[in-house]
């Protein structure tokens, strides 16, 4: 069977200027970090970005719109990247806002081939503007258009080199219905295994769905870096109450949880 894997010199060559792409992360984290590094190095500009929120300008597509490499934004908000709302009140940065649910669900009508889809969802609001209203049984829905990209950068936790690959906890969130809705599929893998040792009952997206894999060789990263610095916060807080004598050290039962989620992805 024909390897996948490529270099990230191939991956980019993929890439070029004015291309509609999709980032698949959630709110910056989770994300084809060196591929990003690499769209930045090369200098693509003009990008139509489609990603859940605009990142930090540190992490994700957040980095793109950092170096003003972004022209265009579908998004579901922009609340951790203050530059991003900068750029869009001086009129740098075009920016569509979508209601997260209709978000993923137009991106899974242009991987499914649909038309589009109905909702309630905006109606009476600035969301309804300038879109097809249905009314059906005596309710009305907006028509929303599907979402499709000329590349997909997708982040795995696992992929083999046929490009089955397996996504891992809220990894899944973005990634999973945006490598259907691309016309070049670009996956960062954290681990290359062979073709059959992932179980196919694990297998998120397979092989014929992805066209590349680019094997991450950089530092592993925590998890999630927001939850990591949550921890960080709160362990400091314990060994302070626990210097006082308040709380004999102990960390709350939520962070406790959070803790086996920020291993290392």
């Amino acid at each position: 069977m024909r390897s996948k894997v490529v270099t990230k010199e191939e991956a980019l060559a993929k890439i070029k200027d004015g291309q509609t792409i999709m980032f698949g992360d959630w709110h910056g984290q989770i994300t084809a970090d060196e591929l990003i590094d690499g769209v930045l190095e090369k200098g693509v500009k003009d990008i139509a970005a489609i990603a859940v929120s605009a990142g930090t300008p540190d992490q994700g597509v957040g980095k793109l719109i950092a170096a003003h490499r972004v022209k265009s934004l579908a998004t579901t908000h922009i609340a951790f990247n203050p530059l991003a709302r900068d750029q869009m009140f001086a009129g740098e940065l075009d920016i569509e806002f979508v209601p997260q649910g209709t978000f993923a669900e137009r991106i899974r009508c242009g991987g499914a081939g649909l038309g589009g889809c109905l909702t309630p969802t905006g109606i009476g609001t600035e969301v309804e503007e300038g879109k097809q209203k249905l009314t059906i049984n005596g309710k009305e829905y907006l028509l929303e258009l599907p979402m499709h990209a000329d590349v997909a950068l997708i982040k795995a936790w696992k992929a083999d080199t046929a490009g089955n690959i397996v996504f891992r906890m809220t990894s899944r969130a973005t990634n999973s219905y945006m490598a259907f809705a691309a016309d070049t599929v670009i996956v960062e893998a954290q681990e290359l295994v062979e073709v059959g040792e992932l179980d196919p009952d694990e297998i998120d997206v397979p092989a014929p769905i992805v066209d590349m894999v680019y094997v991450k060789t950089g530092e592993k990263k925590p998890f999630c870096l927001v939850w990591q610095k949550a921890i960080e916060k709160a362990k400091a807080k314990a060994a302070e109450t626990k210097a006082e004598g308040t709380n004999n050290g102990r960390i709350d039962r939520t962070c406790g949880d959070r803790i086996s989620l920020c291993k290392v992805f």
